[in-house]
């Protein structure tokens, strides 16, 4: 009896879709805007194969339609593909615009988090007053002793070091943000958060 590997994750899926249909799927680079009801022809070419299930198979692709790269190749002159690579009509106009909003949103919210990571760092070490021992203004070296204890220094990973499904830690701002790698592009390493937001940056942007 054959061993059929089920695929649990997102990038595992999005991996076999780029093996199975290389001229619709793009693992690397700005990817190619999908025909209009590809689901429906992903459930009919996968119906007999039990490594993906429908609902898995949904996810992937909400997954890959809404990453950054995605919704850069949403743009005008841009044409829709089927499964073997085959065009069809140009994109419309007011799709593009929705794609346009939603990659602006998306990168509102990263910019959004980054911030928040930042406010709550702050909160986490607030100034550290002096204690009031005499009447003169306190201007002790205390405050100046503080401050580079609140700076650290992260060993930032280098790329050999990267792999799929691993736990890593982003530099957001100035605060380390947990998060998974789900892909990996030479120097570009694209990881999700635990919010589920996901975004492409360096490798010397993450520390193990």
């Amino acid at each position: 009896m054959e061993n059929t590997e089920k695929l649990t994750n997102n990038k595992q899926i999005i991996a076999y879709l780029v093996e199975m249909f290389p001229l619709c799927f793009i693992a690397e680079g700005e990817a190619k805007p999908l025909k209009i009801g590809i689901f429906q022809d992903l459930a009919e070419r996968l119906g007999e194969d039990d490594k993906v299930s429908k609902t898995q198979l949904r996810s992937a692709l909400r997954q890959y339609t809404s990453s950054w790269r995605y919704l850069h190749g949403v743009k005008p002159g841009a044409k829709r593909v089927d499964l073997d690579g085959v065009e069809g009509d140009e994109l419309e106009a007011e799709h593009i615009e929705h794609a346009q909003k939603a990659l602006k949103e998306s990168k509102a919210k990263v910019f959004a988090e980054r911030k928040a990571a930042e406010k709550e760092k702050a909160a986490k070490n607030p100034a550290k007053k002096a204690p009031v021992k005499s009447a003169k203004p306190a201007r002790s070296s205390k405050p100046k002793a503080e401050k580079p204890a609140e700076k650290v220094t992260y060993v930032p990973a280098e790329i050999g070091q990267l792999k799929v499904a691993q736990e890593v830690k982003v530099i957001v701002g100035k605060a380390p943000v947990p998060a998974t790698i789900v892909d990996i592009n030479k120097d570009d390493v694209q990881v999700q958060l635990m919010s589920g937001m996901t975004l492409k940056v360096k490798a010397q942007h993450l520390i193990l």
